[in-house]
């Protein structure tokens, strides 16, 4: 996966402020350039509305975390959830904004904190967004994605897995004796920005308090189109959080 160690003048560490201004502008050149338009949904969006249905949460309401330009979030709101997407980039906002504008009051622009304090969700999809930064980043990520889950309801992960083939320039910064690791990249359209793979047993013990498993942890592996080399690898798993306890 690379080397170890860090390129100083390719770091970005400007604090969860400046991590989330540098992750938008990224993925806002990235919806420019037509990221995701015309492809189909992920396979995985198919396994959350069989679980959503399955539980009695569809159709229903939830919470999509990086929503993007709609690849995922049409088929789901298609489906029959009512999904509140949130996403830190403008550009993949505004794009889905066009391309539905019926669902322009369903869509915020920002991180988790714009969320009303204190929401909770049926439903919480969060489909390869919360690798975003180091180690410590990441798992605060996951376990802020816990707490939106209503009791009862749904948690939808998809995230970076150890074994991906890195197909650009990048320095090995964090390492696990059970695989897991953060990059920080050299080049690409996330240059300076550090992104976490999570091995199996570090994102089932990230989830095992107060959840427990409906779709187990399975691996997706997406091989590279030529020219291009090697695959990618993504963790997919879904989970029900423990039901209120009558008092």
């Amino acid at each position: 996966m690379g080397n170890v160690g860090e390129s100083r003048s390719d770091r970005i560490d400007a604090g969860e402020g400046g991590t989330d201004r540098a992750i938008a502008a990224s993925w806002d050149a990235e919806y420019r350039s037509g990221r995701y338009i015309g492809e189909p949904p992920l396979p995985f969006v198919d396994d959350i509305v069989a679980a959503a249905r399955a539980h009695g949460l569809a159709p229903g309401c939830g919470l999509y975390v990086g929503c993007g330009n709609g690849r995922n979030y049409l088929p789901l709101v298609a489906s029959g959830l009512d999904l509140v997407g949130l996403d830190l980039s403008s550009v993949a906002i505004a794009q889905l904004t066009h391309r539905a504008s019926e669902r322009t009051d369903r869509l915020v622009c920002g991180n988790i904190s714009a969320l009303p304090a204190g929401a909770r969700y049926p439903i919480v999809i969060a489909i390869q967004v919360l690798q975003h930064g180091d180690e410590v980043t990441s798992h605060r990520g996951v376990q802020a994605a816990k707490e939106l889950v209503a009791p009862g309801g749904l948690l939808c992960v998809r995230v970076n897995a150890v074994g991906s083939e890195v197909d650009y320039e990048h320095d090995v910064e964090e390492r696990g004796d059970d695989g897991r690791c953060t990059i920080r990249y050299r080049a690409g359209p996330k240059r300076g920005l550090a992104v976490h793979f999570f091995s199996a047993p570090e994102l089932r013990g990230l989830l095992q308090d107060g959840f427990e498993p409906v779709l187990p942890l399975r691996r997706s592996v997406t091989h590279r189109a030529t020219p291009q080399q090697g695959s990618w690898s993504q963790w997919e798993g879904i989970w029900r959080r423990e039901p209120a306890r009558p008092r």
